[in-house]
C-alpha cells in the first residue's frame, strides 16, 4: 500500500513537487500561518495529507476567456469523494492529517492558507477543551465572505512588495481563528460573558509600551501577553475599549508621530519611516498618502513654502 505524501507547509516549496508548476506568490516570516499562491494547468494531484490545516480557494486563471467560469472538478476527503463545480471564491477547508487529493479540469488559479494547529488551541482555550479542538473538512461547493476577505487581504499585502504589518497578520489570523471555531469545528464553542472592555489600568499599560516601541515588531500575542490574556480577548476588549483594533490603534499612533516629526523640520522620510515603525519609505509614503491626502514628501514641501 502506497503511503500518502505529506505537505508541510512550514518547509520552503512544500508542495511545489507534487504540482506541475511551482507556486507564483509565497509568504515568509509569518507565525503559525503561510500563504501561496498557485497558477497552474488543469492536473491531478496525488493522495497527500498535510501537517497544518489547510484553506483552499478557487481563482480565475489570468488567461481565461471571459464568461467561462467553469473550475470543476473532483475531491476526496477523508475517504469521501465529491464532484465540485468551484466557483471563483469557493473555498474547501483540509483539516491537518486527513487523506485529501483533487482535479482539476481546467487552468486554474487558487490559494492555500495554512494555518498552525496549535493556533485554534491557544485562541479556542477560552471556549473549549484544546485536546478537543477538530476542524470538519469541507468540500469546495460554496462562498465564505469572511474567510474570502482574509484570503483577498494576505494577498494583497503579499503583493505590495512584501512590506506587510506583523501585527495585521496577528490580528487577521486571530480573527480567522475565531471564526473556524464557531463554524467549522466539531464541537460548539460554550457562550461567553464579556466585560465593558480593558480596564484603565490594563488600556494605560498597553497604550503606553505601543507608544515607546513604535520603532520595533509589536506582536498581538506580546501586547495581550501584558494584561495577562489570551490573543482574543485581547482583541475583542481593546476593540471594546477604543472601538478600533490594536493594528489600527498602532499605525494611527505611527501615522501621527511621522507627522510630528515632519513638521518638526526632519526631512529625511527614509529615517523617518524607520523610527515610528514603518518598513521603509514606501511603506510609510502609501499609507501616510491614505490618511492625510498628502505624500511626505508633498507634506514636507508644503510646510516649507
Amino acid at each position: 500500500m502506497q503511503i500518502p505524501e505529506v505537505i508541510d507547509y512550514r518547509q520552503k516549496n512544500a508542495a511545489n513537487a507534487l504540482l506541475p508548476e511551482p507556486s507564483i506568490l509565497s509568504s515568509s516570516g509569518w507565525n503559525d500561518i503561510h500563504f501561496e499562491l498557485f497558477q497552474q494547468p488543469s492536473f491531478e494531484i496525488v493522495e497527500h495529507s498535510h501537517t497544518m490545516h489547510a484553506i483552499a480557494s478557487a481563482y480565475a486563471h489570468p488567461l481565461q476567456k471571459e464568461g467561462n467560469s467553469n473550475l470543476s472538478g473532483e475531491r476526496w476527503l477523508d475517504g469521501k469523494r465529491q464532484y465540485e463545480t468551484r466557483k471563483e471564491g469557493d473555498i474547501a477547508i483540509i483539516p491537518a492529517g486527513i487523506s485529501h487529493r483533487c482535479n482539476w479540469k481546467n487552468s486554474v488559479q487558487f490559494g492555500v492558507l495554512a494555518l498552525e494547529p496549535v493556533l485554534l488551541k491557544q485562541v479556542g482555550q477560552d471556549w473549549l477543551d484544546p485536546d478537543r479542538i477538530e476542524l470538519m473538512p469541507r468540500f469546495m461547493s460554496e462562498r465564505d465572505p469572511f474567510i474570502q476577505s482574509i484570503l483577498t487581504t494576505l494577498k494583497n499585502e503579499l503583493e505590495t512588495a512584501g512590506i506587510a504589518s506583523l501585527l495585521l497578520v496577528d490580528s487577521l489570523k486571530t480573527a480567522l481563528a475565531i471564526h473556524l471555531l464557531r463554524n467549522y469545528c466539531t464541537l460548539s464553542p460554550k457562550s461567553s460573558h464579556y466585560s465593558e472592555g480593558l480596564s484603565r489600568s490594563q488600556l494605560m499599560l498597553v497604550t503606553d509600551y505601543i507608544r515607546e516601541h513604535l520603532d520595533e515588531e509589536l506582536k498581538l500575542v506580546d501586547l495581550a501577553a501584558l494584561v495577562r490574556m489570551s490573543p482574543y480577548y485581547f482583541l475583542r476588549l481593546f476593540k471594546q475599549s477604543l472601538g478600533i483594533t490594536p493594528h489600527q490603534y498602532i499605525l494611527r499612533n505611527r501615522l501621527d508621530r511621522a507627522k510630528s516629526l515632519l513638521q518638526q523640520g526632519n526631512s529625511n522620510i527614509a529615517e523617518v519611516a524607520v523610527t515610528v515603525g514603518f518598513c521603509d519609505r514606501s511603506h510609510l509614503t502609501r499609507y501616510f498618502k491614505r490618511a492625510f491626502g498628502l505624500t511626505p514628501k508633498q507634506f514636507v514641501g508644503e510646510r516649507s513654502q
